[in-house]
C-alpha cells in the first residue's frame, strides 16, 4: 500500500482535492494500492470559509488538523512546517500531493522534501508574473522543488518547461476545481435572501474583492464601489465580503457594513443602495448566484475559471492573471486596478457585447481521474 497526505489548508483547495478523494476512493474500491490521508492546516479556520465547504462537498473529517489558526504569512507558514513535519517523522508517508498557491501548499512541500517525501503538485506551473502577491512566491518556491506537476493548461506546461523541467515530469490532466463545479452544478441552491433582495436570473451582478491593492486603502475601495454603483445600470450588486475586506469597510462605514452605511460614503453616487453586504457564501449557494448573475466583478482568480465553464461574463480587476485561458479562450476580460476603466467594460456587457468564450481543453470533469490514474503508475507499478 502507498500512502498519500492529500493537503488542505484554505477554501480554495477544497474544491481541487474533494474529486481527487472521490477518484482515490474509487481506485481504492476497484483493488488499488493507493490510500490517502487527508491532512486540514487550519490556516483557514472559521465555518464561513472552511467548514461548510467540507459539508456541501462531502469531504470527510481530516485525519489531521494541525490548527495553525491565525497570524502574519511568517507565522503560518513556519507553524504549518513545524506542525506536518512532526507528522511525517512520527507517521511518514510516500507523497505530499499540495493543491493551488496557498501557504498551506508552500510550507507542506518544503516539510514535505526536508523530510524525503516526494511531493506532486495539483496546478503546478500557473505564473502571473506579479510578485507583489503571496500566491506568486509560494507558486514558485513550490514548484522548485516539486518532483511532480499536473497540470490545467499549456501554458501552465510551458511556464514549467522554461523552468527546466523536463516533460516526463509534467501531466497535463485539466481542472480539478472544474471537475467539482461540474459534479455539483444540479445541486446548487439559491440563498436564503435571494428573494429578500428580490434577485432574478440574468438581473443582478455579483462582486468579490479581497486583494490589498484593491480593498485596502479608503479611497480605492471607494472608488471601485462608486464605479461599480454607476456602471450596473441600476441592477441590484451582490457582494459576499471576504474577511480582509470586511474589516476595512467597517472602518469604512463607521463601525458597520449595511448597505445604508456604504451609501453615505458613496453619496452622490444614485444607486448605491443597490449594492448588497452579504457573509462569505458557502459553495453551492456562491455558485448559484455566479451562475444565474448577469456578470461578476472580482479580483479572484478561480472565480474566474467557474465563470467561463458557465459561460457568465467577468470582469477581473488586475493587471495580470496566472489563469490566462480564461481570458483567450473563456468569458473573462483583465480590466485593470483603474476604477475608471470600469465604466466602459460595464456598458459593453450590459448592451451584450461580451463575448462568449469556450471552455479550455480537458477541462471536463476527469481531471482527478487523470491524476490518480498517473499516481498509480508512478507510486505502485
Amino acid at each position: 500500500m502507498k500512502r498519500i497526505d492529500l493537503i488542505a489548508g484554505a477554501r480554495p483547495n477544497f474544491m481541487k482535492i474533494a474529486p481527487i478523494i472521490d477518484a482515490l476512493r474509487a481506485a481504492e474500491g476497484r483493488g488499488g494500492a493507493l490510500r490517502y490521508r487527508l491532512i486540514h492546516t487550519g490556516q483557514h479556520y472559521d465555518k464561513a470559509m472552511s467548514g461548510s465547504f467540507f459539508e456541501q462537498l462531502g469531504i470527510p473529517e481530516p485525519d489531521i488538523n494541525l490548527e495553525v489558526g491565525s497570524g502574519t504569512q511568517a507565522e503560518q507558514t513556519a507553524a504549518i512546517m513545524v506542525r506536518y513535519e512532526k507528522v511525517l517523522i512520527e507517521q511518514p508517508s510516500d507523497l505530499c500531493l499540495v493543491v493551488g498557491d496557498v501557504t498551506s501548499t508552500m510550507a507542506c512541500s518544503i516539510a514535505a522534501r526536508k523530510c524525503g517525501v516526494p511531493v506532486a503538485h495539483v496546478e503546478g506551473g500557473i505564473r502571473s508574473g506579479d510578485w507583489t502577491m503571496p500566491e506568486e512566491i509560494n507558486r514558485v518556491v513550490t514548484d522548485s522543488i516539486t518532483n511532480w506537476f499536473f497540470t490545467t493548461s499549456e501554458v501552465a506546461n510551458a511556464n514549467l518547461r522554461r523552468a527546466g523541467v523536463s516533460d516526463e515530469r509534467i501531466f497535463f490532466v485539466g481542472n480539478t476545481m472544474i471537475d467539482t463545479l461540474l459534479k455539483q452544478m444540479p445541486h446548487l441552491r439559491a440563498p436564503e435572501f435571494w428573494g429578500d433582495l428580490g434577485l432574478q436570473p440574468g438581473r443582478y451582478f455579483v462582486v468579490t474583492l479581497h486583494r490589498p491593492g484593491n480593498v485596502d486603502g479608503e479611497q480605492q475601495l471607494l472608488r471601485l464601489l462608486r464605479a461599480i454603483a454607476e456602471g450596473t445600470g441600476g441592477l441590484p450588486v451582490v457582494f459576499p465580503v471576504h474577511p480582509r475586506t470586511a474589516k476595512n469597510l467597517r472602518e469604512l462605514a463607521g463601525g458597520g457594513i449595511a448597505s445604508k452605511d456604504i451609501a453615505s460614503k458613496l453619496a452622490p453616487t444614485e444607486g448605491v443602495g443597490r449594492i448588497h453586504f452579504v457573509e462569505p457564501q458557502p459553495y453551492l449557494e456562491f455558485n448559484y448566484l455566479v451562475k444565474h448573475a448577469k456578470g461578476v466583478i472580482t479580483d479572484s482568480g478561480g472565480i474566474t475559471e467557474e465563470t467561463t465553464v458557465m459561460g457568465v461574463p467577468c470582469l477581473t480587476l488586475r493587471d495580470s492573471t496566472e489563469r490566462p485561458e480564461t481570458v483567450s479562450v473563456g468569458t473573462n476580460e483583465l480590466i485593470g486596478t483603474d476604477p475608471a476603466k470600469l465604466a466602459p467594460a460595464l456598458a459593453r456587457l450590459m448592451a451584450g457585447q461580451w463575448k462568449k468564450g469556450g471552455i479550455p481543453d480537458k477541462w471536463d470533469g476527469k481531471a482527478a481521474e487523470r491524476i490518480v490514474a498517473e499516481l498509480e503508475r508512478l507510486l505502485v507499478l
